[in-house]
């Protein structure tokens, strides 16, 4: 498992994100803007109850790639890994990334990582989280793979980490995390944002903790991410889970995802 060696790598990863937020590093846009990958057909998702919530967000993501070309249909292998509660360090990159492990014969082509939802709430944790991607990638990258970052989206009430900056942190992290790995970033955390601009009582939180994707915020972020590592708009997909996302909600957040991918990347 990689580890952050000695303080000194600690210290240097917290200074890259200290200018980054300062100003010194452009963390304002992504320098990744269109899919590094032509439609990944390997594809891993590393992270926590953030993916795994509502039937995991592979599934879905896997299903909306389908839905737009049935004739991918023997060609995707979606993997996730994923531990409740994780932060990056948790997962084991080099055993998930060997082929054979997880039943894969050929090296994932595209590797997605998501990090604990409160990594940018401290300088500590921003540090950490920054290095982790910077090592996951370094890996990803030795076995032909490219690496992109699922930026996750903000607490709501009634999390003790509700407010009003916290989406801005989370933002600038990946942002910041992204561009100095040279990963294409996710917005799926501004694609919550603006789904709750639009329709402000929408459910897209688990009411009992106001952290988990309930199933509407897993559909919308499974738009998001096709949108993003395809570079096709999910905007009249015809995957719905099978019925359990009403024709309105289902418009409604593909509509959603498209703008916020558009805006997000300039495209």
């Amino acid at each position: 498992m990689i580890t952050l060696k000695t303080p000194l790598k600690l210290f240097a990863a917290w200074l890259a994100l200290l200018l980054a937020h300062a100003g010194v590093v452009d963390a304002a846009a992504p320098a990744v803007k269109q899919p590094q990958v032509d439609t990944p057909r390997q594809v891993l998702f590393v992270g926590n109850s953030y993916l795994y919530y509502n039937d995991s967000l592979h599934n879905h993501v896997r299903r909306l790639a389908l839905a737009a070309d049935p004739a991918l249909a023997k060609q995707l292998q979606y993997k996730s890994a994923t531990i409740g509660g994780a932060p990056l360090w948790h997962h084991n990159i080099q055993h998930l990334l060997t082929p054979g492990n997880l039943g894969m014969k050929a090296p994932f082509d595209l590797v997605i990582l998501q990090g604990a939802s409160t990594d940018a709430l401290t300088q500590a944790r921003q540090a950490r989280f920054h290095q982790d991607v910077l090592d996951f990638s370094g890996e990803i990258a030795k076995r032909g793979g490219k690496t992109a970052l699922y930026m996750t989206h903000a607490h709501v009430p009634p999390s003790k980490f509700a407010g009003a900056d916290m989406m801005r942190q989370v933002e600038a992290m990946y942002i910041a995390t992204g561009n100095a790995a040279g990963a294409l970033v996710i917005p799926v955390g501004l694609a919550f944002e603006e789904a709750y601009r639009r329709r402000p009582g929408i459910k897209l939180h688990k009411e009992y903790d106001g952290s988990h994707p309930d199933l509407l915020g897993t559909y919308l972020a499974a738009c998001t991410v096709y949108a993003a590592v395809y570079g096709k708009s999910a905007l009249g997909n015809s995957y719905d889970y099978f019925g359990r996302v009403d024709k309105d909600s289902a418009a409604f957040l593909q509509q959603v995802a498209d703008d916020t991918v558009k805006k997000f990347f300039g495209r």
